[in-house]
């Protein structure tokens, strides 16, 4: 059998390729002896395919045996190697040509990252805005109604201890950034010495009494557009002087009525300016 598909080595049970070309016919004919007597038919005769199996093996070995067969052989086995790696070669040039297409599919109908990028940078934002919503909501709650209106109460007894036009009335919408005694002492003392300043807080807006050293610093500051621009105060005298003089002063208390102010207060620092201020107003009535 001269079937040229038929790896000769193989059918001796002997390594093939470069290591069959290796081998000596001593080592060639030892292994066909030891294949005949496994192979032979006497020792097979259940096995209908034994004769058949035992002429291969001879013509195997005939061809082996025979040193120009065997050269045309080998010959033959190089080719059939060289073709192999060149078509593995080729199949991994192809398939990586075929997924290099499938990624610039995927890529030419893949969502934008910029875009992708920016919906995540907003719904983020989106999300934080409620923490922060969520968290003034519960510090503004837990201001009860009694020490509401201790903190008025006090507000009141002190402004008979004080001179009320040296004194001066903010507020601001509960939105956005908080305004707190010290930041509004900051602002308010480009005008002049600030000598104190109660915050009264809500739900939703925001109070303060703010009071100057000397009525001059309270005029100068009143009707100014206060605080940053994205968060304004509206500033107005606790005791407004006679007709004509603050008309910018009584514009500003109309247009509080349809503008959103912003602004904030610590309520801490508040009870401790009033406690001071009305343990200033008893020691003065006692005189």
């Amino acid at each position: 059998m001269m079937d040229a598909d038929v790896d000769h080595y193989l059918v001796l049970g002997l390594p093939s390729g470069e290591e069959g070309a290796k081998l000596t016919e001593k080592e060639i004919s030892k292994a066909y002896k030891l294949k005949a007597l496994e192979l032979h038919p006497d020792k097979r005769p259940d096995d209908p395919n034994a004769h058949a199996n035992f002429q291969k093996l001879k013509s195997s070995y005939e061809i082996l045996k025979d040193e120009k067969a065997r050269k045309l052989f080998d010959e033959l086995l190089r080719v059939k190697r060289e073709q192999h790696v060149r078509r593995s070669q080729q199949g991994a040039k192809r398939q990586k040509m075929v997924s290099d297409l499938e990624e610039r599919e995927k890529a030419a109908f893949a969502p934008d990252p910029a875009a992708m990028a920016r919906d995540e940078e907003e719904r983020i934002a989106k999300k934080l805005k409620e923490e922060i919503a969520r968290i003034r909501a519960m510090h503004a709650n837990k201001t009860t109604p009694d020490s509401a209106s201790a903190s008025k109460g006090s507000m009141k007894a002190n402004v008979g201890s004080t001179d009320k036009e040296k004194m001066l009335k903010v507020s601001w919408e509960k939105i956005g950034e908080d305004y707190t005694a010290e930041r509004l002492r900051g602002v308010f003392s480009r005008f002049g010495d600030v000598g104190d300043v109660v915050i009264k807080s809500s739900k939703k807006r925001g109070s303060a009494l703010v009071v100057m050293a000397t009525k001059d610093a309270a005029v100068a500051a009143t009707g100014s557009i206060l605080g940053n621009l994205a968060n304004p105060l509206l500033v107005v005298p606790l005791q407004p002087a006679t007709a004509g003089v603050f008309p910018y002063v009584q514009q500003s208390m109309e247009s509080d009525r349809v503008n959103t102010l912003v602004g904030a207060g610590y309520k801490a620092y508040e009870d401790s300016i009033l406690e001071k201020l009305q343990k200033a107003a008893a020691a003065k009535d006692q005189k």
